[in-house]
This record gives structure tokens, C-alpha cells and sequence, in this order.
């Protein structure tokens, strides 16, 4: 049993308080899972400029001259440290070749996620205290997932915690079990993927990286999951411009969904959105099995 929550924006003027909506609807899910949280904001992206949000479990031993070690490694970056993560702001061209910098000079560092304009941050312990650590609630942006857990298959770790990012402003979170995830991580290593954990729900996340490298939109990419991935899934999903929810054809796994003129706004339990302006004009609804939900900045634009 997990909890997820996810706000997609299409009000501009509610933009400044998306860290706030979204970090009290996560707290409202932490009985759903007190194990470990995470979030992810789709924040302002600068031309030019990629950010990449790293952790580690001796931030002050590897974030420490880090800045300096960079330069000297050719990647002009600013550091922003919060707490256990960071986040490196440096030039869009170097971000291809950011991991193996990182691996050569802070070994034990760990990429959470990357992009134009995503920082995803996860940790063990309560959500409350989670989002504290991170100052998500002063956050802005577009739109954003998150997830509290309750592990059932593998420990509890930062790592293991979600939001999963196989791809550039892609994540993933997920409330379920896959049971062909081993057979599909196979696949996809073969086809040049790689993965951090075992944990069933990265595969999901590298699943829908696949997809969309074949030209697939995220509505396409979620459409094939439906055909390609057994188990129980809910999924909430976020590109640089794209939300997306999807449920497998039992649906067993809660799910609420509710849209206004400004947002739309996804919760494993109605509680979740209660507080969310204008909520009691909203549309209100149950997603439906087997059917992709997914809407687009670009496409509204």
C-alpha cells in the first residue's frame, strides 16, 4: 500500500504555490506510506541550462568543493545543496556526459533525476519531515508528482523510494506490483537502459523512457504499458510538459481525480485533494481501468 499524489497547473497564477498544494496532499497520504517519500517539481527552465538533482549519503563530504571539482572537469556549475541532495545547474550541452563525470569524481553520489527544468527529491522517513528537509512547500512550478511508500518487496532506502527518472524530465511514481518486471528489465537492458535498483516500478519508469525514444508521446507511451506490463499498476506519471495517469484493466489499486479551470489533480483518496482551491466546483471522478489519462502544456498551448 502506497500513496500518490500529483497537480498539473493550468492556472499560471497558481504557479508559486505548487510546492505548498503538493507537499500537503502528500502529508495527508503518509498512513498510505510512512517508509519514505518523494517529490518532484517541474520548476522554470533556464536556456541553455539543465539542472540535475543528486544525493548522497555524506553530503558534506561529497558536495564539499564539489562546484571547483566540476570546473576542473570542464562543466561550469552552480551547486545548490539541500541537505542530503543538491542541485547542479550547468550548461544543457554537458548534461549527456554528467554521470560519468560524477562517477569519476564524487563516486558516491547518485543522480535522482535530470532535465530542463525537473528536481526530484526522496529520502526515508515521513513525508512531513521529508518535505521539511527539502523546503519543498517554497517550491514553484508548472506541475508535480509524489509518493509516499510502505515497502513490500524491497528495503527501505533513498534509492528505493520514488519518484523513479529513467530519462530527461521523466518520473514515475507507482502504486502496485509488476509481475513480468524481471523478464522486462532483461529486454530493456539489452536495448541500452540501466537501472539503479531492483525495485519493480524503475522498470515501469525506463519502460515509458523506451517508448517515448521511439517518438511515442507519453498518452502513446502509457497506452503500450497497458499491452506490455502485468500486475496491479496504478501510475502517475511527469514530462517537461506532461502528466499522465493510467490504471491496469482491474483497478484495485484507489484512485481519485478532479479537474478545475486551473488544475488537475490526482490522489490515491479523496482526502488528498480536499484542500485544493476550488476543489468543491471540481469534476470529480474514479479513474477509469485500462484507460490513459493525459494532458499537455505544449498541446494546450
Amino acid at each position: 500500500m502506497c500513496g500518490i499524489v500529483g497537480l498539473f497547473l493550468k492556472d499560471k497564477s497558481l504557479e508559486p504555490q505548487l510546492g505548498q498544494l503538493l507537499s500537503d496532499m502528500l502529508v495527508t497520504m503518509t498512513d498510505r506510506g510512512p517508509d519514505s517519500a518523494g517529490i518532484a517539481i517541474y520548476g522554470s527552465a533556464a536556456d541553455g541550462r539543465a539542472k540535475v538533482t543528486i544525493q548522497s549519503a555524506e553530503p558534506t563530504a561529497d558536495f564539499s568543493g564539489l562546484a571547483e571539482a566540476l570546473t576542473e572537469n570542464s562543466v561550469d556549475a552552480v551547486v545548490t545543496v539541500k541537505s542530503t541532495h543538491a542541485v547542479l545547474d550547468i550548461p544543457a550541452g554537458k548534461l549527456d556526459g554528467i554521470r560519468a563525470v560524477l562517477a569519476a569524481i564524487r563516486p558516491n553520489v547518485r543522480v535522482m533525476g535530470s532535465g530542463d527544468s525537473v528536481e526530484i527529491y526522496k529520502e526515508t522517513g515521513l513525508p512531513k519531515d521529508v518535505v521539511a528537509r527539502f523546503d519543498v512547500r517554497s517550491m514553484a512550478g508548472s506541475h508535480g508528482i509524489g509518493h509516499t511508500r510502505m515497502a513490500t518487496e524491497s528495503a527501505v532506502t533513498t534509492l528505493g523510494a520514488h519518484p523513479f527518472s529513467t530519462g530527461a524530465d521523466q518520473c514515475l511514481v507507482h502504486n502496485g506490483s509488476l509481475s513480468n518486471h524481471n523478464n522486462l528489465r532483461r529486454e530493456l537492458v539489452r536495448e541500452g537502459m540501466t537501472f539503479e535498483t531492483q525495485n519493480d516500478s524503475e522498470v515501469a519508469a525506463a519502460y515509458l523512457t523506451a517508448e517515448m525514444a521511439k517518438g511515442k508521446d507519453l498518452g502513446e507511451a502509457l497506452t503500450s504499458a497497458l499491452d506490455d506490463l502485468d500486475g496491479f499498476f496504478t501510475f502517475v506519471v511527469g514530462t517537461k510538459s506532461g502528466f499522465g495517469v493510467v490504471r491496469d484493466p482491474i483497478a484495485c489499486k484507489p484512485a481519485v481525480m478532479a479537474e478545475t479551470d486551473q488544475y488537475v489533480a490526482f490522489g490515491s483518496e479523496y482526502r488528498a485533494l480536499v484542500n485544493l482551491p476550488g476543489i468543491e466546483n471540481a469534476r470529480v471522478w474514479e479513474p477509469e481501468p485500462a484507460t490513459v489519462y493525459f494532458w499537455d502544456h505544449e498541446k494546450a498551448a
